[in-house]
């Protein structure tokens, strides 16, 4: 009996590529894409739900699966305030991953940062690595955190900064001590989860940038 895999982030860079990728998998029975906004998927085992996030304890139900693939995240300019990025980019995915806990989930792939963490100066960083520690503290039977640098691929919005940081980073990457902040294809690490989730592996596995990157 094949699995069923829940995520939320769908709509985003890495949860789209995500999303075409597990619909090719065999072992995966059925998709659960939990969205604010309706999204249709030509594959029949893709199941979008509709959902708020700021009452997402009257979906629990919504979590009971063997997978939950995080791929949420906003920026401080779509965010408006960092207040309002850190509910989306930490408390609904804390909630979330609470929720599928609960539910029996029993293996948790989390989108997070290079350079993630707790104690960090940058806001972003810091709420990051903040979610990182939360996630690994709730004890799912195994978790998977990817820290990619930036991500380039076709986004539903533009955003200058990102772009042009696109086209210098790849050269500025190549100079051999500034590898770990080269970017990578959201559908990359894409690939990378799905192929971490059809795997076996440790009960916390933390790919730093050069193991996101597909072998």
């Amino acid at each position: 009996m094949g699995k069923t895999a829940v995520v939320i982030g769908a709509t985003g860079l890495v949860g789209r590529a995500l999303v075409d990728q597990l619909a090719r998998i065999e072992s995966i029975d059925r998709i659960v894409t939990l969205t604010r906004r309706a999204v249709s998927h030509p594959a029949a085992k893709v199941d979008n739900l509709l959902v708020d996030f700021d009452r997402l304890e009257e979906y629990e139900a919504y979590f009971k699966a063997d997978i939950l693939f995080s791929c949420l995240g906003t920026t401080l300019k779509q965010a408006g305030s960092l207040q309002a990025q850190r509910k989306v980019d930490l408390d609904y995915q804390l909630n979330a991953a609470k929720l599928a806990f609960k539910q029996g989930v029993s293996h948790y792939l989390l989108v997070s940062s290079s350079g993630a963490n707790a104690s960090s100066r940058s806001a972003y960083l810091c709420m990051k690595g903040e979610l990182e520690d939360q996630i690994k503290a709730l004890s799912f039977p195994r978790v998977s955190v990817f820290q990619p640098s930036l991500l380039l691929g076709e986004r539903a919005d533009f955003r200058l900064a990102e772009t042009l940081a696109s086209w210098l980073t790849p050269v500025i990457a190549g100079l051999p001590w500034l590898r770990r902040y080269r970017p990578i294809l959201g559908s990359e690490v894409a690939m990378k989860m799905v192929q971490v989730s059809q795997s076996s592996g440790s009960k916390f596995e933390l790919l730093t940038l050069s193991d996101v990157f597909v072998d």
